[in-house]
């Protein structure tokens, strides 16, 4: 349920994105310094650009000293060369909504995450990692909640961003590997079954050349997305540049950050056809709709990725696009724990008869 929910705020947050209404709220938590935001302008002061602007800059100001303290400078100075650092977005109550209900989903997969804490200490006894693990992911969600609160007062800065969809990652691996855990834990003993129908066993190599397969795989992904992330950052930068019109030709003004996504997108491609294949020789019922559903997602992807690069851009697919992307991605480290789980507990691959293949 966890996990279900946090890909929801992932489909949330990216229509927030699509939307433009990151910057719906100036302020964090509060939306225009009420927990209920406004719905007219008359129910804001004629300055309020201006008093949310100056409350957004001294906390950057704080912010960039504590990372210059840190060492990080150079990312202390991008938080004021950001061009859209002292412009306030002007108010729109669609937008504001959008925002804040975004923000009340995060706020509900919070009482979640630590929902999932409380389930998982019974598991202290008998797999104290599924109780570390939940308790981290609750632990980085509430570091995922502050940098929310960034993304907002340095106005959608782009290394702000992309840090805030890396680390939703992250907690959606820790919730899954948390999840498998637990059900590997309640599964019953697979010896008995192997022992009423002996099966060839998924051998040292094999296992591994799979698993490093599955590494690059996930890696790869993960890498794309983050891509992905900057190339939805540079889309503002052009579409702001060109005053939000003649949208047909953004595309072809986004630079090489595009084209290496474009190209990533295709080796992705090869790669998990590649390890499918492999998997799908192993004749396990589990691993098969594993790639199955791999495959499938890569292919609505890649249909998502071509409308968006043909058809200037259209709001309604990008947040289907992000959501597909880190469906893969769980999809891709299930998979991995899975092939896993197989080489350590002696699951069986391929029927008696069957085509075996080892992956060097």
């Amino acid at each position: 349920m966890t996990v279900v929910a946090v890909y929801l705020l992932i489909l949330v947050g990216g229509i927030v994105r699509s939307t433009g209404s990151g910057m719906g709220c100036p302020d964090w938590p509060k939306c225009f310094g009420s927990w209920v935001p406004p719905t007219e302008i008359s129910q804001l002061p004629a300055n309020y650009k201006e008093v949310y602007t100056a409350q957004r800059v001294a906390k950057n100001q704080k912010l960039a000293r504590t990372l210059q303290r840190l060492g990080f400078t150079q990312v202390a100075g991008s938080i004021f060369a950001h061009p859209t650092q002292y412009i306030e977005t002007d108010f729109n109550a669609v937008k504001t909504w959008i925002e804040y209900l975004n923000r009340l989903l995060g706020a509900l997969i919070g009482v979640f995450v630590f929902l999932t804490v409380v389930f998982a200490l019974p598991y202290w006894g008998r797999d104290r990692s599924v109780f570390w693990l939940a308790l981290a992911s609750f632990l980085l969600t509430g570091v995922q909640g502050y940098l929310g609160s960034l993304v907002v007062s340095t106005n959608l800065l782009p290394v702000m961003v992309t840090v805030h969809m890396a680390l939703a990652l992250v907690i959606v691996a820790l919730l899954l590997y948390a999840v498998e855990r637990a059900q590997g834990r309640a599964e019953p003993d697979l010896k008995l079954a192997q022992a009423a129908s002996p099966q060839p066993q998924l051998s040292k190599e094999a296992g591994n050349g799979l698993r490093w397969g599955l590494w690059a795989a996930l890696l790869l992904t993960f890498w794309q997305i983050v891509l992905g992330t900057q190339v939805r950052e540079q889309v503002d930068v052009v579409s702001a540049a060109a005053g939000y019109l003649a949208r047909e030709t953004w595309v072809t003004k986004l630079g090489g950050v595009f084209s290496v996504h474009r190209t990533v997108s295709a080796g992705l491609l090869l790669l998990n056809v590649y390890v499918g294949y492999e998997l799908w020789q192993l004749a396990q019922p589990r691993l098969r709709r594993l790639v199955t559903a791999t495959l499938g997602i890569i292919g609505l992807e890649i249909v998502a990725g071509i409308v968006l690069a043909s058809f200037a851009l259209p709001a309604a697919v990008q947040p289907v696009h992000l959501t597909l992307a880190t469906g893969l991605f769980g999809v891709q480290f299930l998979t991995l724990m899975a092939v896993a789980r197989a080489r350590k507990t002696g699951e069986t691959i391929p029927p008696v008869g069957a085509v075996r293949r080892v992956v060097a």
